[in-house]
């Protein structure tokens, strides 16, 4: 694993075991020792329990062996972030419920389980997590037709379809949406875990949760012309996702494109059109419904040829498609 994932990846790693110490560690005052920690007994009534030390080194322990099995076995590492992402929701959605069970009771025989909404948020949150997972490879440009410098068009042999790729992403972006989703789960946990009362922790979940879905669907982006157009994706799965068929499209080009000259970065409106800008530098431009779409994105010149040789005919386009 290297560049921005990995040290996602470790960041990850190292800050689930903060999270699931530091959380009994700040009620510490209000829990009794032992604590209930599992729940089986008639009507739904404690059956199990730990010491207070013993109900945050057993969670941590098992996050221990699960980075551990992925940092040694080469094999697990093309799923690391499949395997702890939503492990580490789910174990410290887990720590959360447990603390709030034990919160403010003398004997952990007196703990009662949060409502079902508790359980199901965080079921939800760690398959919510597993979805966010971006598995797919870097994109890479590919086509067919002659190198980029031929020109804005590309001759496309016939009976068969070319396809180009391409894809970008934002690593300061991305580290924002982290920053914003940290501070998400911060205030989810600690709503869950009973620290904080009232509406005040759903503001605290909700309001840089949703700033952080939305940095998150600016911070990549993935462009690709077929036969029917161009299609771009943002985000890490992909939506949402804008489509110009092919004979839509009046024309397409390239610019070099800076945030200086469009407002900023991620997906901004200026007197320059719509420009989706992650890097500074050259742009794929088209024109369709007289209004300009671009996106920071390599080989942008094989893009615009080949699709203005799709708009040209109409889009379509039969044959094999040939990497």
């Amino acid at each position: 694993m290297k560049g921005g994932r990995g040290r996602g990846l470790a960041g990850w790693a190292a800050g689930i075991p903060v999270v699931l110490v530091a959380l009994p560690t700040a009620a510490r005052g209000r829990l009794p020792d032992p604590l209930a920690t599992h729940w089986g007994g008639p009507d739904g009534a404690p059956d199990g329990a730990m010491s207070f030390g013993g109900s945050m080194a057993f969670p941590a322990a098992i996050w221990a062996v699960l980075v551990l099995g992925v940092a040694v076995f080469a094999a697990a590492r093309a799923w690391a972030a499949t395997a702890l992402l939503p492990a580490g929701v789910a174990l410290a959605g887990a720590q959360a419920v447990i603390v709030r069970a034990n919160l403010d009771r003398e004997d952990w025989r007196q703990a009662e389980l949060p409502t079902a909404w508790v359980a199901v948020a965080v079921c939800a949150a760690a398959v919510l997590a597993g979805m966010l997972i971006d598995r797919r490879a870097p994109g890479r440009a590919r086509g067919g037709g002659g190198p980029a410098d031929r020109g804005p068009v590309m001759d496309v042999p016939a009976g068969e379809r070319l396809v180009w790729l391409a894809r970008t992403s934002n690593p300061w972006l991305h580290l924002i949406a982290a920053v914003l989703g940290a501070a998400a789960a911060a205030g989810a946990v600690l709503g869950v875990g009973g620290l904080v009362a009232g509406p005040a922790w759903l503001v605290a979940a909700l309001a840089p949760g949703l700033a952080a879905l939305a940095v998150l669907a600016c911070s990549s982006v993935r462009a690709r012309v077929t036969g029917e157009g161009l299609e771009v994706a943002f985000g890490p799965l992909g939506w949402p996702v804008r489509r110009w068929p092919a004979a839509a499209v009046e024309s397409a080009r390239v610019e070099d494109r800076r945030p200086v000259q469009v407002g900023g970065w991620g997906y901004r409106l200026s007197g320059l059109g719509t420009t989706v800008m992650l890097r500074a530098g050259e742009c794929l431009v088209v024109r369709a419904g007289g209004r300009d779409f671009a996106v920071s994105v390599d080989d942008a010149a094989r893009g615009a040829a080949l699709l203005n040789s799709l708009a040209r005919c109409g889009g379509g386009g039969g044959g094999v498609e040939r990497p």
